[in-house]
């Protein structure tokens, strides 16, 4: 999603809680690793990476000269023999340290009828860095032990209006930004939402 998509995004968001949600997590991610200098760990769970939301942090950290920002992503599959940057495992997990930010992405599984919650090696993973003095950042379901741990947690539960990959987009333009934008206030949201679909579905313009 570009710059493009994500202001018009923004703009049928407004007057939601979406903006606020989004900005607060991403205030808190950003103000996390520059305080301490960088050290951002990437993992989702066994089924989900969050491939999308690494490259698009990568992107931010140049563009906004924030070079914190680009985290390292943490693989449950990753082999010696992949590429540097996706064969960090989760043994990079237990030597988290403080100083250092741990990103959780955890989704909703297609057709749950209750919480989710990663596998139980991830959330003692996740523990053990907390203990160690790393600050732990979750964003999913937001409910289960996951949550409890996360010194902050941005819930995308079963059901919302938005998806997790649409959150993980706002979230992090908004890391990458050095200056929050006023969120204005508009039309109903469903109208406004109806409005951004036209938008990017309206074939391109002739010369």
């Amino acid at each position: 999603m570009d710059a493009v998509r994500v202001a018009l995004l923004r703009e049928v968001l407004a007057g939601t809680e979406w903006l606020g949600a989004t900005r607060r997590f991403a205030g808190a991610l950003r103000g996390s690793v520059v305080s301490h200098g960088g050290g951002l760990l990437l993992v989702g769970t066994p089924a989900y990476e969050p491939w999308h939301l690494a490259a698009h942090l990568v992107d931010e950290a140049a563009w906004s000269g924030t070079p914190e920002l680009a985290p390292t992503l943490v693989r449950h599959g990753a082999r010696a023999s992949d590429p540097a940057h996706l064969a960090v495992g989760l043994g990079r997990l237990a030597a988290a340290r403080r100083g250092e930010t741990l990103l959780v992405v955890s989704p909703w599984p297609s057709g749950a009828g209750g919480p989710a919650e990663p596998a139980a090696p991830l959330l003692e993973r996740v523990h053990d860095a907390r203990r160690a003095g790393a600050t732990v950042l979750a964003l999913g379901p937001g409910e289960g032990d996951l949550t409890s741990m996360a010194h902050e947690s941005l819930a995308v539960p079963d059901g919302s209006e938005l998806d997790l990959d649409t959150v993980q987009h706002l979230v992090s333009a908004a890391a990458g930004e050095n200056a929050v934008p006023v969120p204005r206030s508009g039309r109903r949201f469903r109208d406004r939402l109806s409005r951004l679909a036209e938008t990017l579905t309206e074939p391109p313009a002739r010369w």
